[in-house]
Formats: structure tokens, sequence, C-alpha cells
């Protein structure tokens, strides 16, 4: 597939994006010791920007559904660039609370809507590839940009690297403005039409499967510090070269998911990965105690999970005749409330005095439950 311009547009918003959101985790007692206060509370700004994303993701797309997509891009940029600015020179907590809310908006949004518009930019058959080049940002970001994000956050100042995160903002709404093309405004879109979809058992379904499916890759990534130094007997410092491993696999997997996706139906190739992922957990849990096996296992799961995002995004524009960037954008809102329940569920076991490799094994009952709702929705609407 040719690589357009408008296409490398949306991967540099995925950059952006990806970095505030997960560069947080690591920088959190940086942000924690500047504005005096304790960790507990400062992760609430991971939080606050979890529900910006579900909240944002619906209201922004229905706000701006007759406008064209170039603009509203434009648009969902602006406010990352202004807010994750604003976060950055923020004096105090509540400031800080409210910016960093605010930068969380435009997420989702930017992620439906420009899933529908990379499928709409990809050849005939393609879709699934051209949505998967967009998510390559974020894949880019969790690869270098968080441990250089977070580097910098450790050794430097944490603004700084929110400041690097603004700009990157400002980098992709220049971007968008020269390189996307126009496409035309939807004059048929209807709000009530849109919100409409989820008036649907299958589209709750798909929702479903995004949310728990999901889970199963955060279950494991949540508490991957620990399981690393704990179970695996490795140093604090393996854990960067863990994390750009993990980074590495996601890359690779999110290109090659595109493919499989494409190749086979978005459905079949869901829970293809999923199938996978919740074998890989599995193995991981077992094994997670040799040293040398925890760096190919990295790469190697990082790779499984995140070969499932272009496949879940086609069954939502697929699925939602009509409403497909109302869907798409939805999709995101799910695949954060999946990150939570993955980090709440993966945590039962270690309330109990478990080790850290049983999230794991909690990774295996979601992402299996994952391909279970993935199957009903393939027999029951798509072969249908």
């Amino acid at each position: 597939m040719s690589l357009n311009k408008g296409l490398i547009s949306l991967a540099f918003g995925g950059l952006a994006i990806g970095m505030t959101e997960f560069t947080m985790m690591g920088i959190l007692p940086d942000i924690a010791n500047d504005i005096n206060i304790d960790i507990p509370t400062a992760s609430n700004l991971i939080g606050l920007y979890a529900l910006g994303v579900v909240v944002g993701a619906p209201t922004l797309v229905a706000a701006t559904s007759r406008f064209p997509a170039k603009k509203v891009l434009l648009f969902l940029m602006l406010l990352f660039f202004v807010f994750n600015g604003l976060f950055a020179i923020a004096p105090n907590y509540w400031s800080l609370f409210i910016a960093r809310f605010i930068s969380g908006l435009p997420h989702g949004a930017f992620f439906g809507i420009g899933s529908v518009v990379a499928s709409q930019l990809a050849t005939r058959g393609k879709e699934a590839q051209a949505i998967a080049i967009m998510f390559t940002g974020m894949t880019i970001a969790n690869l270098a940009g968080v441990p250089l994000g977070t580097f910098i956050g450790h050794h430097y100042d944490w603004r700084i690297t929110y400041g690097i995160i603004s700009f990157l903002g400002l980098l992709t709404f220049l971007t968008i403005y020269f390189w996307m093309p126009a496409l035309p405004a939807n004059k048929d879109s209807n709000v009530i039409k849109q919100i409409g979809y989820f008036k649907r058992w299958d589209a709750w379904l798909i929702i479903a499967v995004i949310s728990i499916g999901t889970g199963g890759l955060f279950a494991w990534i949540s508490y991957i510090s620990k399981l690393v130094t704990t179970v695996s007997g490795l140093s604090e410092d393996s854990v960067s070269i863990i994390m750009v491993l993990i980074g590495a696999g996601m890359c690779v997997g999110n290109l090659l998911g595109g493919k499989v996706a494409d190749s086979l139906s978005p459905s079949k190739a869901a829970m293809t990965s999923f199938g996978a992922m919740a074998c890989c957990l599995l193995v991981l849990f077992f094994i997670a105690h040799i040293q040398i096996l925890a760096y190919p296992m990295a790469f190697i799961t990082g790779m499984i999970a995140f070969s499932i995002g272009p496949s879940l995004q086609m069954m939502l524009i697929n699925n939602a005749k009509g409403a497909e960037t109302f869907a798409a954008s939805a999709g995101q809102a799910a695949f954060n409330i999946g990150n939570s329940l993955g980090a709440y569920f993966g945590a039962i076991p270690l309330l109990y005095g478990l080790t850290y490799n049983y999230p794991s094994l909690v990774g295996v009952i979601m992402a299996s439950i994952g391909a279970l709702l993935t199957y009903i929705f393939y027999t029951q609407v798509e072969r249908k």
C-alpha cells in the first residue's frame, strides 16, 4: 500500500496522544514531588485523562459531525496543543487536574475520526492497514517517546516533557493542515441517527469485546515493573529495556494486525489475536521466573497484544453504517475502559498476597472472554 502524507499526519497525532497518555505513569513521582502531593493523589491525573477520553469521544464527535473531517481534526489537535501546554505550566493541583482532564477530550474523537479518514484514504481492501499506520504513531510513542519523556522528566523537569508533547500537538496540527486532503463533510450526518446505533445489541457486544478483551493487555502491563523485578529477578535498570522491547513488539504487532485483518475478516483476525494473547499470557504466567526469557517474552507479548487494534476498529466501522465515526470513537473510550478494568482486576490477586505473575493469569481470562464474545459477534452478526 502506497503511503500518503495524510496517513503520516494521523500517525503524528498518534505519537503525540500516545506520549501524553503513557508518559504520565513514568513521571508521576516527579509531578507529585513538584507540587507537594502524595502519589495516590497524583495518580488521579491518570484517571482524569481516561475520564476525558470517555467523555470527549462521543460528545466531540456529536458536536462536530456536520463539519469536514480535516477541520475537525485541526480543532482537536489545537485543543490538544493548548491544554497540554497549559498542563506543562500549571502552577497548582487544581489547574493541573483541569488541564489534564481537558487534554484527554480529543483522544477518542481523534482516533475515531482518524480511523474513518484513514479507511477513506486507503486503497480498497487495505483499509485496516491504513488504520494501522495511524496507530503506528502510538506504538512509536511506547517504543521511544515514552522512555525519552520519562528520562527527561526524571533527570531534568517533567514540565519540559509535557512542553515537548504540546509541541508535537502543534506539529500534528501543521501536518494535517498541509498534508491532509480536504474530504467533503457528510451533509446527511444526523446525531440522533448516530447515537441510535447504540440502541442495537450488537453495538454493545463490540464495546464489551473491546472493554473486556483488551483488559488482558492491561492486566499484564500495568504491573510489568514489579513482574520483572520481583518474579523474573531483573534489576530496576532492566525495566526500561523491557519497556522498549514491549514498544518494539507493539510496532510490529500493529502493522501485522492490519495485514491480518485485511486478509481475514476483522472478527476472525480479532479472535486470532485474542486467542494468541491468552496463550501468550498463560505461558508467561508459568515461565516468568526464568530471567533469560523475560526479554523475548516482552517483545512477543507486546506484539501479540497490539495486533488486535486494527481489526477491532474495522469491526466497529463495518458494523456501524451511517454512524462509523461515532462508533470508532466509542471504541477508543472502550479501550480506556479496558485499561481501567485490566488494572483493577489484575490487582485482585495481589491483594491476596499472590506474586506479580498472577495478574497475567487474570489477563488470560479477560482475553479469552474477548475471544468468546468475538466468536458470538462473528456467528450472530457478521456471518448473517
